[in-house]
C-alpha cells in the first residue's frame, strides 16, 4: 500500500498523488510492480526499495547524487512466534530522502511509523526532512527501550514461577527472551555505528543547526543507553539460566542419592530373608519364633543403617 501524506494545519492529510513536501509511506501489501513504478516516478534506483525489505539488511546509509538512503533496524513483535522463537525480532526500515520528498518503506507493520501515521507525535512535519528523520530515529530508540523493559519484566515473572516449579515451559520462555535480546544487541550496535557515521559526515546536513545537532546527540546517547541495557539484561539472563541449570542438576543428584540410600536400607531385610529362603539346613529353622526373629532383626538392622546415614547427613 502506497500512501501520500502531508501535514497541514497540524493534521496529517492523505493525498491522491504526490506533491512537494509530502511523505510517501510504503507498507504491506504491495507488489514488485508498484515498487518499480515508485522508483521510476521519483527517479532513484530500485535497489533502494528492495534492500530495505531484506530482513537481514544491516543499518547503513548510501548516497547517489541527490538521493540519500538510510536503513534503520527497528523492533517488532514476532508474528509467527513458536515456542522457542524470539518474542521480538528486528526488521529494517528504509528512509529515502529525495529533493522535496521523503519516502519510508518496510516489509512489516511498524509501530514506530504507526505513531506518525496516527499523528501521535507532536510537531513533526514531513516537509522538514532532517527533523522528520531525527524524530523517526528518536521514536525508534524509545521503542527499543520500551521493548527492553517489557522483556525484563517478563523475565522477572518467569523467575518467580521457577522458584515454585522448574519446568521446561519457563526455561523455553527464557530462551525466547534471550534470542530477542541478541537481536536487540546486534541491531542497537549497528544503529549506533550508523548514527555516529551520519553525524560525523553530516549526512542530514544539520551541522549549522544547533537544535537538531543537540537532538541528534541525545538520540545517540539514548541508543547507547538502550545498548547498555540490552547487555545488562543479557548478562543477567545468562546468569539466571546457568544458575537454574545448576539447581536442576543439583536437585537431580539429591534425588538419585536419596533413592540409592533407600535401596541400601531396603536391601538389609531382603538379604536376611534370602538367607532363610535357601533350601539347606539353617539355625533355628524349626523354631516357631524364627519368623519373628527374622522380621525383628531386619527392622533393627534397617533402622541402624538409616540412623547411620542420618548421622552422616546423607538424608
Amino acid at each position: 500500500m502506497i500512501r501520500y501524506l502531508i501535514k497541514e494545519d497540524g493534521r496529517l492529510r492523505e493525498l491522491d498523488e504526490p506533491k512537494p513536501g509530502c511523505w510517501v509511506n510504503i507498507e504491506p501489501p504491495f507488489t514488485h510492480e508498484e515498487l518499480e513504478e515508485v522508483a521510476i516516478l521519483f527517479d532513484f534506483p530500485l535497489d533502494f526499495l528492495t534492500d530495505s525489505l531484506d530482513i537481514d539488511e544491516r543499518s547503513r546509509y548510501e548516497r547517489e547524487e541527490d538521493v540519500r538512503l538510510i536503513v534503520l533496524n527497528t523492533p517488532v513483535l514476532n508474528g509467527v512466534k513458536e515456542d522457542n522463537d524470539a518474542v521480538y525480532i528486528t526488521v529494517p526500515v528504509g528512509i529515502i530522502l529525495i529533493p522535496d520528498y521523503l519516502l519510508t518503506i518496510t516489509s512489516f507493520e511498524n509501530p514506530v511509523l504507526q505513531l506518525f501515521l496516527d499523528n501521535k507525535i507532536k510537531h513533526f512535519n514531513p516537509s522538514d526532512e532532517s527533523a522528520f528523520v531525527l524524530q523517526i530515529m528518536e521514536q525508534n530508540v524509545f521503542r527499543f527501550l520500551t521493548c527492553l523493559k517489557k522483556l525484563n519484566l517478563r523475565r522477572n515473572m518467569i523467575e518467580k514461577e521457577l522458584y515454585d516449579s522448574s519446568q521446561n515451559k519457563q526455561l523455553v520462555e527464557l530462551l525466547s527472551i534471550e534470542k530477542s535480546l541478541v537481536y536487540f544487541m546486534n541491531s542497537l550496535s549497528a544503529n549506533e555505528l550508523l548514527k555516529m557515521k551520519m553525524k560525523r559526515t553530516d549526512f542530514l546536513q544539520i551541522r549549522n543547526n544547533e537544535d537538531k545537532n543537540d537532538l541528534f546527540e541525545d538520540i545517540i546517547i539514548d541508543n547507547s543507553q538502550a545498548l547498555e541495557m540490552a547487555n545488562v539484561y543479557t548478562n543477567i539472563l545468562n546468569g539466571t539460566m546457568d544458575a537454574y541449570g545448576s539447581i536442576i542438576s543439583n536437585n537431580l543428584n539429591l534425588t538419585i542419592r536419596r533413592l540409592t540410600l533407600i535401596t541400601i536400607i531396603l536391601m538389609v531385610p531382603t538379604l536376611i530373608a534370602s538367607f532363610y529362603g535357601m533350601n539347606v539346613p539353617l539355625p533355628a529353622q524349626d523354631s516357631s519364633y524364627t519368623s519373628v526373629f527374622i522380621i525383628g532383626s531386619s527392622v533393627v538392622l534397617s533402622l541402624l543403617v538409616a540412623w547411620y546415614f542420618q548421622r552422616k547427613r546423607l538424608f
